[in-house]
Protein backbone atom coordinates (compact mmCIF):
# COMPACT_ATOMS: atom_id res chain seq x y z
CA UNK A 1 0.00 0.00 0.00
CA UNK A 2 1.42 3.38 -0.94
CA UNK A 3 1.67 6.43 1.25
CA UNK A 4 0.34 9.87 0.41
CA UNK A 5 0.20 10.40 -3.35
CA UNK A 6 1.61 6.91 -3.92
CA UNK A 7 4.77 7.47 -1.85
CA UNK A 8 6.23 4.31 -0.29
CA UNK A 9 5.20 3.65 3.30
CA UNK A 10 7.99 4.03 5.83
CA UNK A 11 8.65 1.25 8.29
CA UNK A 12 10.07 3.78 10.75
CA UNK A 13 9.77 7.55 11.12
CA UNK A 14 12.22 9.32 13.42
CA UNK A 15 11.19 12.79 14.52
CA UNK A 16 12.94 15.42 16.62
CA UNK A 17 16.33 17.12 16.36
CA UNK A 18 18.40 15.47 13.62
CA UNK A 19 21.88 16.39 12.47
CA UNK A 20 22.52 14.89 9.06
CA UNK A 21 26.25 15.59 8.41
CA UNK A 22 25.06 16.56 4.91
CA UNK A 23 26.35 20.05 4.20
CA UNK A 24 23.44 20.74 1.82
CA UNK A 25 20.89 20.06 4.57
CA UNK A 26 22.69 19.81 7.93
CA UNK A 27 19.59 19.68 10.14
CA UNK A 28 16.15 18.13 9.84
CA UNK A 29 12.99 17.49 11.83
CA UNK A 30 12.26 13.96 10.68
CA UNK A 31 13.50 10.97 8.70
CA UNK A 32 11.69 8.09 7.01
CA UNK A 33 13.22 4.60 6.86
CA UNK A 34 12.27 1.54 4.80
CA UNK A 35 14.14 -1.67 4.05
CA UNK A 36 17.09 -0.59 6.14
CA UNK A 37 17.66 2.56 4.09
CA UNK A 38 16.68 6.19 4.40
CA UNK A 39 13.71 7.14 2.23
CA UNK A 40 13.65 10.85 2.96
CA UNK A 41 14.91 13.49 5.36
CA UNK A 42 13.21 16.83 5.93
CA UNK A 43 10.45 18.64 7.76
CA UNK A 44 8.03 16.85 10.05
CA UNK A 45 5.18 17.76 7.73
CA UNK A 46 6.96 16.50 4.63
CA UNK A 47 8.01 13.20 6.21
CA UNK A 48 4.45 12.60 7.48
CA UNK A 49 3.54 11.80 3.87
CA UNK A 50 5.45 8.51 4.24
CA UNK A 51 3.39 7.39 7.23
CA UNK A 52 1.15 4.34 6.89
CA UNK A 53 -0.83 2.05 9.18
CA UNK A 54 2.19 -0.10 9.99
CA UNK A 55 4.74 2.70 10.41
CA UNK A 56 6.62 2.72 13.71
CA UNK A 57 7.37 6.10 15.27
CA UNK A 58 10.46 7.15 17.19
CA UNK A 59 9.98 10.52 18.86
CA UNK A 60 13.33 11.75 20.12
CA UNK A 61 11.91 14.06 22.75
CA UNK A 62 14.84 15.88 24.33
CA UNK A 63 17.37 13.56 22.70
CA UNK A 64 19.31 14.17 19.48
CA UNK A 65 20.01 11.93 16.49
CA UNK A 66 22.94 11.97 14.08
CA UNK A 67 24.64 9.52 11.73
CA UNK A 68 26.22 6.49 13.30
CA UNK A 69 29.81 7.25 14.21
CA UNK A 70 32.56 5.62 12.16
CA UNK A 71 35.95 4.44 13.38
CA UNK A 72 38.46 4.28 10.53
CA UNK A 73 41.18 2.60 12.60
CA UNK A 74 40.72 0.02 15.31
CA UNK A 75 41.67 -3.55 16.14
CA UNK A 76 38.24 -4.73 17.17
CA UNK A 77 38.99 -8.44 17.45
CA UNK A 78 42.02 -7.83 19.65
CA UNK A 79 39.91 -5.60 21.90
CA UNK A 80 37.16 -8.21 22.16
CA UNK A 81 39.69 -10.94 22.82
CA UNK A 82 41.35 -8.88 25.55
CA UNK A 83 38.06 -8.30 27.36
CA UNK A 84 37.00 -11.94 27.20
CA UNK A 85 40.23 -13.89 27.53
CA UNK A 86 43.14 -11.73 28.77
CA UNK A 87 44.43 -9.55 31.60
CA UNK A 88 43.77 -5.83 31.14
CA UNK A 89 44.91 -2.75 33.05
CA UNK A 90 45.07 0.98 32.36
CA UNK A 91 47.98 2.40 30.37
CA UNK A 92 48.42 4.90 33.17
CA UNK A 93 49.17 2.11 35.66
CA UNK A 94 52.42 2.33 37.60
CA UNK A 95 54.80 -0.63 37.79
CA UNK A 96 53.47 -1.49 41.25
CA UNK A 97 49.88 -1.37 39.98
CA UNK A 98 50.75 -3.66 37.08
CA UNK A 99 52.42 -6.12 39.42
CA UNK A 100 49.36 -6.15 41.67
CA UNK A 101 47.13 -6.84 38.66
CA UNK A 102 49.39 -9.69 37.53
CA UNK A 103 49.45 -11.17 41.04
CA UNK A 104 45.65 -11.12 41.30
CA UNK A 105 45.23 -12.62 37.82
CA UNK A 106 47.87 -15.31 38.47
CA UNK A 107 45.86 -16.51 41.46
CA UNK A 108 43.15 -17.61 39.00
CA UNK A 109 45.50 -19.51 36.66
CA UNK A 110 47.18 -22.90 36.69
CA UNK A 111 50.90 -23.11 37.61
CA UNK A 112 52.09 -23.29 33.99
CA UNK A 113 49.40 -21.18 32.31
CA UNK A 114 50.47 -18.16 30.28
CA UNK A 115 49.40 -14.71 31.42
CA UNK A 116 48.84 -12.46 28.41
CA UNK A 117 47.58 -8.91 28.65
CA UNK A 118 47.88 -5.15 28.11
CA UNK A 119 48.71 -2.35 28.24
CA UNK A 120 51.66 -0.80 30.04
CA UNK A 121 52.47 2.82 29.31
CA UNK A 122 55.31 3.66 26.93
CA UNK A 123 56.63 6.00 29.59
CA UNK A 124 57.63 2.92 31.65
CA UNK A 125 60.17 1.75 29.05
CA UNK A 126 63.22 2.82 31.04
CA UNK A 127 61.88 1.46 34.34
CA UNK A 128 61.08 -1.92 32.80
CA UNK A 129 64.43 -2.20 31.01
CA UNK A 130 66.18 -3.57 34.11
CA UNK A 131 66.40 -7.16 35.30
CA UNK A 132 65.07 -6.11 38.69
CA UNK A 133 61.71 -5.23 37.10
CA UNK A 134 61.61 -8.60 35.34
CA UNK A 135 62.31 -10.42 38.60
CA UNK A 136 59.49 -8.49 40.25
CA UNK A 137 57.23 -9.67 37.41
CA UNK A 138 58.39 -13.25 37.97
CA UNK A 139 57.47 -12.99 41.64
CA UNK A 140 54.04 -11.49 40.93
CA UNK A 141 53.28 -14.22 38.40
CA UNK A 142 54.50 -17.05 40.62
CA UNK A 143 57.03 -18.07 37.97
CA UNK A 144 54.42 -18.34 35.22
CA UNK A 145 55.19 -17.21 31.66
CA UNK A 146 53.95 -13.64 31.17
CA UNK A 147 53.71 -11.51 28.03
CA UNK A 148 52.37 -7.97 28.42
CA UNK A 149 51.89 -5.49 25.58
CA UNK A 150 52.53 -1.75 25.76
CA UNK A 151 50.06 1.03 24.93
CA UNK A 152 51.22 1.19 21.31
CA UNK A 153 50.83 -2.61 20.96
CA UNK A 154 54.24 -2.61 19.25
CA UNK A 155 56.37 -3.61 22.23
CA UNK A 156 56.30 -6.37 24.86
CA UNK A 157 57.44 -7.09 28.39
CA UNK A 158 58.10 -10.75 29.21
CA UNK A 159 58.84 -12.71 32.34
CA UNK A 160 61.88 -14.95 32.79
CA UNK A 161 59.85 -18.10 32.14
CA UNK A 162 58.44 -16.61 28.93
CA UNK A 163 61.96 -15.68 27.73
CA UNK A 164 63.13 -19.21 28.55
CA UNK A 165 60.31 -20.83 26.58
CA UNK A 166 61.14 -18.55 23.64
CA UNK A 167 64.82 -19.49 23.79
CA UNK A 168 65.97 -15.94 24.55
CA UNK A 169 69.12 -15.53 26.59
CA UNK A 170 72.14 -13.24 26.74
CA UNK A 171 73.54 -14.73 23.53
CA UNK A 172 70.37 -14.31 21.45
CA UNK A 173 70.92 -11.76 18.67
CA UNK A 174 68.39 -9.04 17.92
CA UNK A 175 66.00 -10.12 15.15
CA UNK A 176 65.46 -8.02 12.03
CA UNK A 177 63.36 -4.97 12.85
CA UNK A 178 63.44 -5.72 16.58
CA UNK A 179 65.48 -5.15 19.72
CA UNK A 180 65.94 -7.38 22.76
CA UNK A 181 66.54 -4.69 25.39
CA UNK A 182 69.45 -5.61 27.66
CA UNK A 183 69.99 -4.66 31.29
CA UNK A 184 72.49 -1.78 31.15
CA UNK A 185 74.49 -3.22 34.07
CA UNK A 186 74.58 -6.95 33.26
CA UNK A 187 73.81 -7.21 29.55
CA UNK A 188 71.18 -9.91 30.16
CA UNK A 189 67.75 -9.59 28.54
CA UNK A 190 65.66 -7.24 30.62
CA UNK A 191 62.34 -8.68 29.42
CA UNK A 192 61.49 -5.66 27.25
CA UNK A 193 61.17 -6.59 23.59
CA UNK A 194 60.80 -3.87 20.97
CA UNK A 195 58.87 -4.37 17.73
CA UNK A 196 59.70 -7.71 15.99
CA UNK A 197 61.60 -9.01 19.02
CA UNK A 198 58.22 -9.53 20.67
CA UNK A 199 57.31 -12.09 18.02
CA UNK A 200 59.88 -14.49 19.48
CA UNK A 201 57.76 -14.80 22.61
CA UNK A 202 54.44 -14.46 20.76
CA UNK A 203 55.34 -17.62 18.81
CA UNK A 204 56.21 -19.47 22.01
CA UNK A 205 52.90 -18.46 23.59
CA UNK A 206 50.75 -19.09 20.51
CA UNK A 207 49.92 -22.80 21.05
CA UNK A 208 48.80 -22.15 24.61
CA UNK A 209 46.70 -19.04 23.96
CA UNK A 210 45.28 -19.79 20.49
CA UNK A 211 41.54 -19.21 20.18
CA UNK A 212 39.05 -21.57 18.59
CA UNK A 213 36.93 -20.41 15.65
CA UNK A 214 34.01 -19.98 18.06
CA UNK A 215 36.15 -17.84 20.39
CA UNK A 216 37.25 -15.64 17.49
CA UNK A 217 33.58 -15.08 16.65
CA UNK A 218 32.79 -14.27 20.26
CA UNK A 219 35.68 -11.79 20.33
CA UNK A 220 34.40 -9.96 17.25
CA UNK A 221 30.80 -10.03 18.41
CA UNK A 222 31.70 -8.67 21.84
CA UNK A 223 33.80 -5.88 20.33
CA UNK A 224 30.94 -4.85 18.06
CA UNK A 225 28.58 -4.78 21.04
CA UNK A 226 30.98 -2.35 22.71
CA UNK A 227 31.22 -0.24 19.55
CA UNK A 228 27.43 -0.07 19.35
CA UNK A 229 27.33 1.21 22.93
CA UNK A 230 29.32 4.23 21.73
CA UNK A 231 27.08 4.79 18.70
CA UNK A 232 29.56 3.31 16.21
CA UNK A 233 27.99 1.54 13.24
CA UNK A 234 30.95 1.15 10.84
CA UNK A 235 34.65 0.61 11.32
CA UNK A 236 37.87 -0.43 9.64
CA UNK A 237 39.95 -3.10 11.31
CA UNK A 238 43.45 -1.79 10.77
CA UNK A 239 45.42 -5.06 10.65
CA UNK A 240 43.41 -8.24 10.46
CA UNK A 241 44.28 -11.95 10.49
CA UNK A 242 42.73 -14.78 8.52
CA UNK A 243 41.03 -16.17 11.64
CA UNK A 244 39.49 -12.77 12.34
CA UNK A 245 38.29 -12.39 8.74
CA UNK A 246 36.70 -15.83 8.91
CA UNK A 247 34.96 -14.86 12.14
CA UNK A 248 33.43 -11.76 10.53
CA UNK A 249 32.28 -13.71 7.47
CA UNK A 250 30.73 -16.39 9.71
CA UNK A 251 28.85 -13.78 11.75
CA UNK A 252 27.54 -12.17 8.56
CA UNK A 253 26.44 -15.52 7.15
CA UNK A 254 24.27 -15.99 10.26
CA UNK A 255 22.87 -12.46 10.03
CA UNK A 256 24.75 -11.43 13.16
CA UNK A 257 27.20 -8.88 11.72
CA UNK A 258 25.32 -5.66 12.33
CA UNK A 259 27.93 -3.12 11.29
CA UNK A 260 29.77 -2.17 8.13
CA UNK A 261 33.26 -3.65 8.47
CA UNK A 262 36.18 -2.92 6.19
CA UNK A 263 39.20 -5.14 6.81
CA UNK A 264 42.86 -4.31 6.22
CA UNK A 265 44.70 -7.53 5.26
CA UNK A 266 48.09 -7.54 6.97
CA UNK A 267 51.09 -7.56 4.61
CA UNK A 268 53.96 -7.48 7.10
CA UNK A 269 53.72 -8.26 10.78
CA UNK A 270 56.21 -7.17 13.41
CA UNK A 271 53.87 -7.28 16.37
CA UNK A 272 50.94 -9.72 16.13
CA UNK A 273 52.42 -13.05 15.08
CA UNK A 274 49.79 -13.80 12.43
CA UNK A 275 50.27 -17.06 10.51
CA UNK A 276 49.14 -15.81 7.10
CA UNK A 277 50.40 -12.54 5.64
CA UNK A 278 50.43 -10.70 2.34
CA UNK A 279 49.50 -12.84 -0.65
CA UNK A 280 48.55 -15.78 1.59
CA UNK A 281 45.90 -13.59 3.20
CA UNK A 282 44.80 -11.78 0.03
CA UNK A 283 44.11 -15.20 -1.51
CA UNK A 284 41.08 -15.53 0.80
CA UNK A 285 39.66 -12.09 0.04
CA UNK A 286 36.88 -13.08 -2.35
CA UNK A 287 35.59 -16.03 -0.33
CA UNK A 288 35.39 -13.92 2.82
CA UNK A 289 33.74 -10.86 1.27
CA UNK A 290 30.12 -10.63 2.33
CA UNK A 291 27.32 -8.08 2.50
CA UNK A 292 28.69 -6.24 5.52
CA UNK A 293 32.32 -7.41 5.50
CA UNK A 294 34.60 -5.88 2.90
CA UNK A 295 38.28 -6.88 3.01
CA UNK A 296 39.15 -4.12 0.55
CA UNK A 297 42.48 -2.89 1.98
CA UNK A 298 45.92 -4.19 2.76
CA UNK A 299 47.82 -2.98 5.80
CA UNK A 300 51.53 -2.18 5.62
CA UNK A 301 53.59 -1.33 8.68
CA UNK A 302 56.19 1.03 7.23
CA UNK A 303 57.79 1.95 10.54
CA UNK A 304 57.27 1.47 14.27
CA UNK A 305 56.87 3.97 17.08
CA UNK A 306 59.03 6.98 17.99
CA UNK A 307 59.43 6.17 21.72
CA UNK A 308 61.03 2.86 20.69
CA UNK A 309 63.22 4.74 18.15
CA UNK A 310 61.56 2.72 15.37
CA UNK A 311 59.73 5.58 13.63
CA UNK A 312 61.48 6.83 10.47
CA UNK A 313 62.27 10.56 10.48
CA UNK A 314 63.85 13.09 8.11
CA UNK A 315 65.79 14.68 11.00
CA UNK A 316 67.64 12.94 13.86
CA UNK A 317 66.15 11.83 17.14
CA UNK A 318 67.20 13.55 20.34
CA UNK A 319 70.52 12.06 21.50
CA UNK A 320 70.08 8.87 23.51
CA UNK A 321 72.30 6.06 24.73
CA UNK A 322 72.82 3.46 22.06
CA UNK A 323 71.55 5.61 19.17
CA UNK A 324 74.10 8.36 18.69
CA UNK A 325 73.57 11.95 17.62
CA UNK A 326 72.47 11.30 14.03
CA UNK A 327 69.95 8.46 14.35
CA UNK A 328 66.92 8.89 12.07
CA UNK A 329 65.21 5.51 12.43
CA UNK A 330 64.39 3.37 9.41
CA UNK A 331 61.48 1.93 7.47
CA UNK A 332 60.52 -1.74 7.49
CA UNK A 333 61.06 -2.03 3.75
CA UNK A 334 62.85 -0.05 1.04
CA UNK A 335 60.96 2.34 -1.24
CA UNK A 336 60.95 -0.05 -4.22
CA UNK A 337 59.37 -2.83 -2.16
CA UNK A 338 56.62 -0.50 -0.93
CA UNK A 339 55.95 0.67 -4.49
CA UNK A 340 55.83 -2.95 -5.63
CA UNK A 341 53.15 -3.78 -3.08
CA UNK A 342 51.04 -0.75 -4.01
CA UNK A 343 51.28 -1.49 -7.72
CA UNK A 344 50.41 -5.18 -7.32
CA UNK A 345 47.44 -4.54 -5.04
CA UNK A 346 46.19 -1.61 -7.13
CA UNK A 347 46.07 -3.95 -10.13
CA UNK A 348 43.74 -6.19 -8.07
CA UNK A 349 41.50 -3.29 -7.07
CA UNK A 350 42.78 -3.32 -3.49
CA UNK A 351 43.37 -0.17 -1.46
CA UNK A 352 46.02 0.32 1.25
CA UNK A 353 46.37 1.61 4.79
CA UNK A 354 50.01 2.34 5.65
CA UNK A 355 51.25 2.85 9.21
CA UNK A 356 53.62 5.84 9.40
CA UNK A 357 54.67 7.54 12.62
CA UNK A 358 57.68 9.45 11.28
CA UNK A 359 57.78 12.08 8.55
CA UNK A 360 60.27 10.09 6.46
CA UNK A 361 57.85 7.15 6.18
CA UNK A 362 55.03 9.57 5.31
CA UNK A 363 57.10 10.97 2.47
CA UNK A 364 57.95 7.48 1.20
CA UNK A 365 54.23 6.66 0.98
CA UNK A 366 53.40 9.88 -0.83
CA UNK A 367 56.20 9.23 -3.34
CA UNK A 368 54.93 5.70 -3.95
CA UNK A 369 51.30 6.81 -4.36
CA UNK A 370 52.44 9.50 -6.80
CA UNK A 371 53.99 6.78 -8.95
CA UNK A 372 50.88 4.56 -8.70
CA UNK A 373 48.60 7.44 -9.66
CA UNK A 374 50.90 8.22 -12.61
CA UNK A 375 50.40 4.60 -13.70
CA UNK A 376 46.70 5.39 -14.08
CA UNK A 377 45.39 3.75 -10.87
CA UNK A 378 42.89 6.34 -9.68
CA UNK A 379 40.41 4.02 -7.95
CA UNK A 380 42.41 2.57 -5.01
CA UNK A 381 42.10 4.47 -1.77
CA UNK A 382 45.21 5.21 0.26
CA UNK A 383 45.34 6.06 3.93
CA UNK A 384 48.37 7.19 5.89
CA UNK A 385 47.67 5.91 9.38
CA UNK A 386 48.71 8.05 12.36
CA UNK A 387 50.95 10.51 10.52
CA UNK A 388 51.61 12.49 13.69
CA UNK A 389 54.62 14.08 12.04
CA UNK A 390 54.41 15.45 8.49
CA UNK A 391 56.99 17.67 6.81
CA UNK A 392 55.35 21.03 5.91
CA UNK A 393 56.19 20.62 2.23
CA UNK A 394 54.34 17.28 2.18
CA UNK A 395 51.04 18.60 3.60
CA UNK A 396 49.52 19.66 0.25
CA UNK A 397 50.43 16.32 -1.34
CA UNK A 398 47.66 14.51 0.56
CA UNK A 399 44.95 16.33 -1.37
CA UNK A 400 46.92 16.36 -4.62
CA UNK A 401 47.31 12.57 -4.55
CA UNK A 402 43.94 11.75 -2.96
CA UNK A 403 45.55 10.27 0.15
CA UNK A 404 43.47 10.26 3.33
CA UNK A 405 44.95 11.13 6.70
CA UNK A 406 43.85 8.42 9.15
CA UNK A 407 44.30 10.27 12.43
CA UNK A 408 44.00 8.98 15.98
CA UNK A 409 43.43 12.05 18.15
CA UNK A 410 43.08 9.76 21.17
CA UNK A 411 46.86 9.29 20.99
CA UNK A 412 48.10 12.85 20.85
CA UNK A 413 46.27 14.98 23.37
CA UNK A 414 48.40 15.73 26.43
CA UNK A 415 49.00 12.41 28.14
CA UNK A 416 51.36 9.49 28.50
CA UNK A 417 52.01 9.03 24.77
CA UNK A 418 52.71 12.70 24.17
CA UNK A 419 55.01 12.62 27.19
CA UNK A 420 56.89 9.66 25.72
CA UNK A 421 57.19 11.37 22.34
CA UNK A 422 58.68 14.40 24.07
CA UNK A 423 61.59 12.32 25.30
CA UNK A 424 62.71 11.39 21.79
CA UNK A 425 61.62 14.24 19.50
CA UNK A 426 62.15 18.02 19.76
CA UNK A 427 59.52 19.86 21.79
CA UNK A 428 58.45 22.05 18.86
CA UNK A 429 57.72 18.92 16.78
CA UNK A 430 55.58 17.37 19.51
CA UNK A 431 53.69 20.65 19.94
CA UNK A 432 52.86 20.75 16.23
CA UNK A 433 52.04 17.10 15.62
CA UNK A 434 48.74 16.05 14.07
CA UNK A 435 48.46 19.16 11.84
CA UNK A 436 44.75 18.63 11.24
CA UNK A 437 43.82 22.27 10.55
CA UNK A 438 46.53 22.50 7.91
CA UNK A 439 45.47 19.22 6.31
CA UNK A 440 41.80 20.22 6.09
CA UNK A 441 42.66 23.68 4.78
CA UNK A 442 44.79 22.07 2.06
CA UNK A 443 41.79 20.00 0.91
CA UNK A 444 42.92 16.70 2.39
CA UNK A 445 40.42 14.09 3.54
CA UNK A 446 40.90 13.67 7.30
CA UNK A 447 39.28 10.59 8.85
CA UNK A 448 39.18 9.62 12.51
CA UNK A 449 40.07 6.41 14.24
CA UNK A 450 40.46 5.33 17.85
CA UNK A 451 43.18 2.68 17.41
CA UNK A 452 41.28 0.83 20.15
CA UNK A 453 42.51 -1.07 22.18
CA UNK A 454 45.61 1.13 22.01
CA UNK A 455 43.14 3.73 23.25
CA UNK A 456 41.26 2.48 26.29
CA UNK A 457 37.84 2.94 24.68
CA UNK A 458 36.54 3.60 21.15
CA UNK A 459 34.52 6.60 22.37
CA UNK A 460 34.64 8.92 19.33
CA UNK A 461 33.71 11.92 21.48
CA UNK A 462 37.14 11.74 23.09
CA UNK A 463 38.62 12.22 19.65
CA UNK A 464 36.09 14.86 18.59
CA UNK A 465 36.62 16.95 21.72
CA UNK A 466 40.39 16.66 21.39
CA UNK A 467 40.25 17.78 17.76
CA UNK A 468 38.36 20.91 18.75
CA UNK A 469 40.24 21.79 21.93
CA UNK A 470 43.68 20.21 21.38
CA UNK A 471 43.49 19.46 25.11
CA UNK A 472 43.09 16.34 27.22
CA UNK A 473 39.35 15.50 27.22
CA UNK A 474 39.68 13.80 30.60
CA UNK A 475 40.94 17.02 32.16
CA UNK A 476 43.75 15.16 33.91
CA UNK A 477 46.51 16.91 31.98
CA UNK A 478 46.78 20.70 31.68
CA UNK A 479 47.67 22.61 28.54
CA UNK A 480 47.10 22.17 24.83
CA UNK A 481 49.08 20.83 21.90
CA UNK A 482 49.33 23.26 18.97
CA UNK A 483 46.17 25.29 19.47
CA UNK A 484 46.47 26.65 15.92
CA UNK A 485 45.72 23.16 14.60
CA UNK A 486 42.29 22.99 16.25
CA UNK A 487 39.28 22.38 13.98
CA UNK A 488 35.58 23.21 14.39
CA UNK A 489 32.94 20.92 15.89
CA UNK A 490 31.14 20.34 12.55
CA UNK A 491 34.51 19.48 10.96
CA UNK A 492 35.35 17.11 13.82
CA UNK A 493 32.01 15.34 13.48
CA UNK A 494 32.67 14.95 9.75
CA UNK A 495 36.03 13.37 10.61
CA UNK A 496 34.18 10.59 12.45
CA UNK A 497 31.24 10.24 10.02
CA UNK A 498 31.25 11.21 6.34
CA UNK A 499 35.03 11.53 6.04
CA UNK A 500 35.67 8.15 7.59
CA UNK A 501 33.05 6.56 5.34
CA UNK A 502 34.70 8.05 2.25
CA UNK A 503 38.17 6.99 3.34
CA UNK A 504 36.92 3.41 3.77
CA UNK A 505 35.15 3.29 0.42
CA UNK A 506 31.69 3.47 2.03
CA UNK A 507 30.86 7.05 1.06
CA UNK A 508 27.83 5.97 -0.95
CA UNK A 509 26.61 3.60 1.77
CA UNK A 510 26.77 5.34 5.14
CA UNK A 511 28.20 8.30 7.03
CA UNK A 512 25.34 10.79 6.66
CA UNK A 513 21.56 10.90 6.95
CA UNK A 514 20.65 11.21 3.26
CA UNK A 515 18.13 9.39 1.07
CA UNK A 516 19.54 6.10 -0.16
CA UNK A 517 22.06 5.71 2.66
CA UNK A 518 21.88 2.89 5.18
CA UNK A 519 19.73 3.96 8.13
CA UNK A 520 22.62 3.97 10.59
CA UNK A 521 22.18 6.49 13.37
CA UNK A 522 22.78 7.12 17.04
CA UNK A 523 20.42 8.80 19.50
CA UNK A 524 22.43 10.89 21.96
CA UNK A 525 21.33 12.09 25.37
CA UNK A 526 22.11 15.72 24.41
CA UNK A 527 22.74 17.96 21.43
CA UNK A 528 26.54 18.23 20.90
CA UNK A 529 26.07 21.80 19.66
CA UNK A 530 24.36 22.88 22.87
CA UNK A 531 26.89 21.61 25.43
CA UNK A 532 30.20 23.27 26.31
CA UNK A 533 32.94 21.93 24.06
CA UNK A 534 34.81 20.73 27.14
CA UNK A 535 31.89 18.41 27.94
CA UNK A 536 31.55 16.66 24.58
CA UNK A 537 33.25 13.60 26.02
CA UNK A 538 30.33 13.20 28.46
CA UNK A 539 27.80 12.62 25.65
CA UNK A 540 26.22 9.18 25.81
CA UNK A 541 24.48 6.99 23.26
CA UNK A 542 20.93 6.22 24.35
CA UNK A 543 20.19 4.05 21.33
CA UNK A 544 22.10 2.89 18.26
CA UNK A 545 20.46 1.80 15.00
CA UNK A 546 22.06 -0.13 12.15
CA UNK A 547 20.14 -0.47 8.87
CA UNK A 548 17.03 0.77 10.65
CA UNK A 549 17.20 -1.84 13.42
CA UNK A 550 18.02 -1.03 17.02
CA UNK A 551 21.31 -2.70 18.01
CA UNK A 552 21.90 -0.96 21.33
CA UNK A 553 19.71 0.50 24.05
CA UNK A 554 21.33 2.14 27.05
CA UNK A 555 20.20 1.33 30.54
Amino acid sequence: MGGVAGLPVAELIVSGRLYTADREQPTAEAMAVRGGRILAVGSAEGIAAFRGPGTRALDLGDAFAMPGLIDVHNHHALAGRAELFELTFANTASLDEILRAVRAYAATRGPEEWIVGASWGTGLLDELSHSSARRALDDAAGGRPVLLTDDSHHNRWASSRALQLAGIDAATPDPDHGVIVRDPATGEPSGVLLEAAGLLVEKAAAPAVALTAEQHQRSSARAIEILHSYGITAFQDAAISLDQMRALAALDARGELRAWVVSSMTVNDQIFGYAELGDALIAHRKELTSRHHRPDFVKIFLDGTPPAHSGAFLTPYLPADGFGDHFHGSTTMPADELLGWLRRTAAQGISAKIHCTGDASVRMVLDAVEAVRADGHTAPRYQIAHGQFIAPEDLPRFAQLDVAADISPFLWFPGVIADALGTVRPAEEVEAMQPNRSLIDSGALVAGGSDWPVSETPNAWEGIQGLVTRADPSGRRPGVLGAEQAITLPEAIEVFTVNAARAMGLGDVTGSLEPGRSADFVVLDRDPFSVPVTELVTLRAERTFFAGQQVYAGT
